[in-house]
């Protein structure tokens, strides 16, 4: 398997990217982010806007990158064609089916890629975040090689770049980082951190927001705010943070309860909850509800571990 490459202080003269980016129709997008946009209810107007905006950003930060020389969305969504088109972006409305590869090498087809030298990119849409600047210092860094950006798990693929006149054979899906190298991309060393950080779940928008995302985005988070008093958490937090509120006068539910309630152990809930009653997470909650949950949370935590201990 390639070994991870280290970055190239003087990239190649003139390198720049064609990028293939596809979008979802808004209605199928970011299932597991459902509800950030509007405090666990799941509205889908409210998180429809919040996917546009996440997309708008990507885009708008790629079309402001110097390293690539054109942007290429494909989409059936009218909704994100005319939003992405506007900016400049060109749009492929025409999808092949058979999923977001099928759909990458659509596009690539439509930009020649491979054709005169060409180097095609497959970017994710979900970039709220990204940087123009450290889009352009890892395609320079690739330097004409098939070179991957993982996510910050280290399992998915955010960017992947062909090699200079090849094709992109974009290998997305569960474990696309280790599938791609595995078809000879290398992975950089280096750190992109607006480049790793995509969005699926509410836990992943926070941390985009603490990194800075783009004005749409930004403007979303902004009117979420001002709505809602739990503002990006997805229904499943909702659920616990609200279930916390009401059992926490009894002792914070049974063992049972907790397993019913959410499939999971009572000190992955209660160190779940911990998380959610940070103050950047959660700043509407009041000090002393906030307080009163925590000492609860890591009180159950602790009897977790002297229980486990005397088995």
């Amino acid at each position: 398997m390639p070994t991870v490459e280290s970055v190239q202080v003087h990239p190649p003269e003139g390198l720049r990217v064609d990028m293939v980016i596809p979008v979802k129709a808004l209605s199928e997008a970011k299932t597991r982010l459902l509800g950030a946009a509007d405090g666990g209810m799941g509205d889908a107007t409210w998180h429809k806007s919040l996917v546009l905006a996440m997309v708008t950003d990507t885009v708008t930060a790629v079309l402001r990158t110097r390293a690539v020389r054109q942007v290429l969305v494909v989409t059936r969504d009218p909704e994100v064609a005319e939003n992405v088109g506007r900016r400049g972006a060109t749009v492929l409305q025409s999808e092949p089916g058979g999923g977001l590869n099928a759909a990458l090498d659509h596009g690539a087809s439509a930009l020649h890629a491979g054709e005169s030298g060409h180097i095609v990119g497959a970017l994710l849409a979900d970039l709220p975040a990204l940087r123009p600047r450290e889009l352009s210092s890892f395609i320079s860094a690739a330097g004409g090689r098939r070179a991957i950006c993982a996510d910050r798990a280290g399992t998915g693929t955010t960017l992947l770049l062909s090699a200079r006149g090849e094709r992109l054979q974009p290998q997305f899906g569960s474990g696309s980082a280790r599938a791609h190298l595995s078809s000879g991309a290398i992975q950089l060393a280096g750190h992109w951190p607006s480049l790793e950080s995509d969005v699926d779940t509410a836990a992943d928008l926070r941390t985009a927001r603490d990194l800075g995302v783009g004005h749409c985005t930004a403007a979303r988070i902004a009117a979420f705010r001002s709505n809602y008093e739990l503002m990006m958490l997805d229904k499943h937090e909702v659920a616990m943070l609200r279930f916390a509120q009401h059992w926490t006068p009894f002792g914070g539910g049974s063992n049972d309860e907790i397993f019913i309630q959410f499939g999971i152990t009572p000190r992955t809930y209660f160190e779940r909850l911990i998380k959610l009653l940070s103050p950047d997470v959660t700043p509407k909650l009041s000090s002393i509800q906030r307080e009163s949950m925590l000492q609860l949370a890591y009180g159950r935590t602790t009897e977790e571990d002297e229980g486990w201990h005397k088995h």
